[in-house]
């Protein structure tokens, strides 16, 4: 038989078991606490058929199109299928399909697998985890749910403890009514919103070049888009952030731009978001105005988000999201405005791993291994395994026959933390050991006291 060497598939991420286990406790920690703010989860199906994913201009060559391997002659291996590129399509096929048995507004939690046919490289993957929660309202929805999204991603992030963070808030329409104010042409306001977005990736100096050179904007309103949107947030610690909004929400007030209707609308619509983040217990350390952030996205209309890690700005947007008019016009009449943001968590937390922000330990979730000094004794030791089990201790037993050093020395591998041990001494004694691996210390008790004591050991080593 020919053997087949295992190779790597270029973009698609697989972990060790010591990495999934903290990309498990990540996900755990985004799945309570959307449920934490009364989002319901849903899943769609891996597949969707192309002209709905299509529908709103995705990227055709990102998308991956499901073909048969073999078929018969007079058949063709096409098929009208391919996998989602993004969980808001979906979203938007799912809300149109079920808005008359659907409760608004709908709070909904996505979590799933994506897939994208991109050129993968650091930080990008083919196949990745997006976690998403959006909320749709029918006909109108009010504008206090987009402050509640960012103190959604603040406790996430503070749950995570992966370090200081900011979330950069700004509206898109006080953008579009400020290039209005300026003259610019309403078939030019997108192409001038996209070269903003990319400010923070390709400098001012690029972006004043495109914006001159290739849009159409002069000098002068080049340098006043560039002036007005200026942050210097990156430059400054967290503490400073709620100054530096309140002189942000100062200067906004103050522009000649107050005169253009959608710039006044979109100020107090942003004045309003900002209110209510406070409210909410979200501190100023932590989220601030930014009239940089533009996002490319022709959808969103009104509110956007960008999260940061403030010693980690190379990693980018960490999450990101906003207030879109009308998410399913290409699958119903019905008006349906929302709000939502989204995490890439395959390509957070596989870099914050990479850069030591969040460390790996123990291969196996287990804290406790059950050692087998004594084979034909093995009924006892799974009983060992049972009682704890039953008390809601995850537990191993060591099957395989072996020295107890080298059981121990599996056991350290592992990262298990509490070892059991029993030979015939101590089962003719009606006890066990309990050896702590990582104090080295041991203590005898008796087999009915063993849940209740390796359970102490157990939340010392979790507090």
């Amino acid at each position: 038989m020919n053997i087949i060497t295992p190779r790597p598939i270029s973009g698609f991420p697989e972990l060790l078991p010591d990495a999934q286990i903290v990309f498990n406790r990540c996900l755990q920690i985004v799945r309570e606490t959307y449920e934490l703010f009364g989002f319901a989860p849903i899943e769609t199906s891996a597949v969707e058929r192309k002209e709905i994913l299509t529908s709103k201009g995705g990227d055709e060559k990102e998308i991956f199109a499901l073909t048969r391997l073999f078929t018969r002659p007079d058949e063709s291996p096409e098929t009208d299928l391919a996998l989602h590129f993004d969980l808001t399509v979906p979203l938007a096929r799912y809300v149109a399909q079920n808005k008359d048995k659907l409760v608004f507004p709908f709070r909904r939690y996505q979590i799933q697998k994506i897939w994208r046919g991109e050129r993968p490289q650091k930080g990008r993957y083919r196949e990745f985890y997006q976690c998403d929660i959006d909320v749709i309202g029918r006909g109108t929805l009010n504008l206090i749910t987009d402050a509640e999204i960012p103190s959604v991603i603040y406790q996430v992030f503070k749950r995570m403890n992966i370090g200081q963070f900011v979330i950069r808030i700004n509206n898109r329409r006080l953008l579009q009514g400020y290039f209005e104010h300026l003259g610019v042409p309403a078939e030019q306001i997108g192409d001038v919103l996209r070269a903003v977005d990319r400010l923070e990736k390709e400098g001012r100096d690029k972006v004043r070049g495109e914006l001159i050179n290739k849009i159409g904007a002069s000098e002068a309103a080049a340098d006043d888009i560039l002036g007005f949107i200026r942050s210097d947030a990156a430059d400054k610690t967290l503490p400073t952030a709620g100054v530096e909004t309140d002189a942000v929400l100062a200067k906004i007030k103050a522009s000649p731009a107050m005169s253009n209707e959608r710039f006044a609308q979109g100020a107090a619509e942003l004045s309003t978001v900002i209110a209510g983040i406070r409210s909410l217990g979200v501190p100023d350390a932590y989220f601030r105005a930014d009239l940089s952030i533009a996002r490319g996205l022709g959808y969103y209309t009104g509110t956007v988000y960008e999260t940061q890690l403030v010693k980690y700005p190379e990693l980018g947007s960490i999450c990101s999201g906003g207030r879109y008019d009308d998410l399913a016009s290409y699958f119903t009449s019905d008006k349906l405005p929302g709000v939502g943001i989204s995490i890439g968590l395959s390509r957070l937390v596989i870099q914050l791993i990479e850069a030591g922000v969040l460390k790996t330990g123990a291969s196996t979730p287990a804290p406790v291994i059950v050692t087998t000094m004594d084979n034909t004794r093995m009924n006892d030791y799974l009983s060992l395994a049972a009682a704890l089990r039953e008390a809601g201790i995850a537990t191993e037993v060591y099957f395989d026959k072996g020295r107890l050093g080298d059981q121990l020395k599996y056991a350290n591998r592992k990262g298990f933390k509490i070892a059991v041990i029993a030979g015939e001494s101590e089962f003719a004694a009606g006890q066990v050991k309990i050896k702590n691996l990582i104090s080295g210390n041991e203590t005898i008790c008796n087999r009915a006291e063993l849940a209740a004591q390796v359970g102490m050991i157990v939340m010392s080593h979790e507090s």
